[in-house]
C-alpha cells in the first residue's frame, strides 16, 4: 500500500510504501498485516512509476524493511541514482540497523513501538528519527505539553 504523508518526515511530502515481511514484534502494532508476505514485489520499475504518479513528493519512505536487506538497499541505490532530488527514508522497528543503511538512507527511524513509551511525537518515546545520523526526534515533540501526562 502507498500513500502520500505529510507528518512522517519533518518538512517533507513523503511517498510512503508499506513493506511486508516485517521482522518486528511490536506490542500494539498498527499494521500487523505487514508481518505477512503480501502485496506485489517492489521493483525499480514500480518505484519509478510510483514516483512519476505522485508529483510533488520530495521523499520516498519505506515503512518497514522486509526480510531481504540487499533488495532494500538496491532499491534505495536505484532511487538515489534515478531520482537524485528525492530524499530516502526508512522506518525500521529494530533497535539498530546495519552500517550500510546509514549511508543508503537520508532518514532512519529506529526503535520498536512500545505502548508504555508512546509514539515518536511523545517526549517519552524510545523511538528515534535520524537525519544523516543526527537525532532529530525532538522535532516531533509538541511544544508546551507535559511529557508526563
Amino acid at each position: 500500500m502507498t500513500s502520500v504523508v505529510l507528518e512522517e518526515i519533518p518538512d517533507r511530502v513523503s511517498l510512503a510504501v508499506d513493506i511486508s515481511n516485517c521482522r518486528g514484534n511490536c506490542v500494539g502494532c498498527h499494521s500487523p498485516f505487514l508481518k505477512l508476505d503480501i502485496g506485489e514485489e517492489l521493483t525499480p520499475e514500480t518505484v519509478d512509476w510510483l514516483i512519476a504518479d505522485n508529483f510533488g513528493v520530495n521523499c520516498f519512505l519505506f515503512l518497514g524493511e522486509g526480510r531481504d536487506p540487499d533488495a532494500l538497499l538496491a532499491l534505495a541505490a536505484h532511487i538515489r541514482a534515478a531520482h537524485p532530488a528525492l530524499e530516502i527514508a526508512l522506518y525500521s522497528g529494530r533497535e539498530e540497523v546495519e552500517p550500510e543503511f546509514w549511508d543508503a538512507f537520508d532518514y532512519v527511524k529506529v526503535g520498536p513501538y512500545r505502548p508504555e513509551c508512546g509514539p515518536l511525537n511523545e517526549r517519552t518515546t524510545n523511538q528515534r528519527l535520524y537525519y544523516h545520523r543526527e537525532d532529530i526526534t525532538a522535532r516531533f515533540w509538541r511544544k508546551g505539553i507535559d511529557p508526563n501526562r
